[in-house]
């Protein structure tokens, strides 16, 4: 199967005080190299909790999985992984190729040299090269994003975390986005997680799409989408796909 992300059910609790409450509750997710996966759910359900655990920010209370950082810290065969949340979290102070390089040096000890080319190359792939000496303040909204991808596929991460990336953006911004993962996926051998609230983002993204339910989230429903990129959106079954997905997530 060539999976590059094996969960099995965690879980995770949340105490305020000293009652719990149940955020996740044995979810099981498996990411296959090169794939994109859409996890969708209401609002409030656990999706950034999971990203968090997959990323080693957080913990699952138990479960297991290659992408776990509590089962998983001292091993060789934990995957790496990078976020990309939907505040782009970039430094004010530093340039766009300054703040590409910042996890770099912070990830790998590399020459300055070495963290030059990787920086130049990835300020191609994402189509910031003329903007390397700018500052976040004189970048669009898109732009922005554009540099936190960048910097997160700095580090050469198995699978890259998306947490909302692209909600705060107008929606001719947003497509344009939504092609750049597209066409970096087909560059790369990056797989990605994404989480949104966007049935029609899913629909177009997504190799799959994990529905889960109402806090505590469990996985409701999965859908495999074998149709290739690029997709037509007014197509019959594009538009019953995002009908399903909206009713299914309506429904809690």
């Amino acid at each position: 199967m060539n999976n590059v992300l094996v969960i099995e059910n965690i879980s995770k609790h949340f105490f305020d005080d000293n009652s719990a409450c149940k955020a996740i509750e044995n979810v099981s997710l498996t990411l296959r190299k090169h794939e994109i996966v859409c996890l969708m759910g209401p609002s409030g359900c656990g999706k950034s909790t999971i990203l968090r655990i997959i990323s080693g920010l957080d913990t699952a209370d138990s479960g297991t999985g290659n992408g776990e950082n509590k089962e998983q810290r001292h091993s060789s065969e934990q995957v790496k992984t990078a976020m990309v949340f939907q505040d782009h979290g970039l430094f004010p102070w530093l340039s766009v190729r300054e703040n590409i390089a910042y996890g770099l040096h912070l990830k790998v000890r590399s020459s300055s040299e070495k963290v030059d080319e990787v920086v130049s190359k990835l300020l191609v792939l994402v189509r910031m090269e003329e903007f390397a000496k700018a500052l976040p303040h004189q970048l669009s909204g898109g732009m922005k994003q554009r540099v936190a991808v960048a910097r997160a596929l700095a580090v050469k991460p198995d699978i890259l975390l998306m947490d909302e990336p692209f909600s705060a953006l107008d929606p001719f911004t947003r497509r344009e986005l939504q092609d750049e993962v597209l066409r970096i996926r087909d560059q790369l051998d990056t797989a990605f997680l994404i989480v949104t609230h966007n049935p029609e983002e899913s629909a177009y993204l997504a190799d799959r799409i994990v529905i889960l339910t109402r806090r505590p989230a469990t996985v409701r429903k999965e859908f495999s989408i074998p149709a290739s990129h690029p997709r037509n959106m007014a197509h019959p079954t594009s538009i019953e796909l995002i009908q399903d997905i909206t009713k299914i997530i309506a429904s809690g």
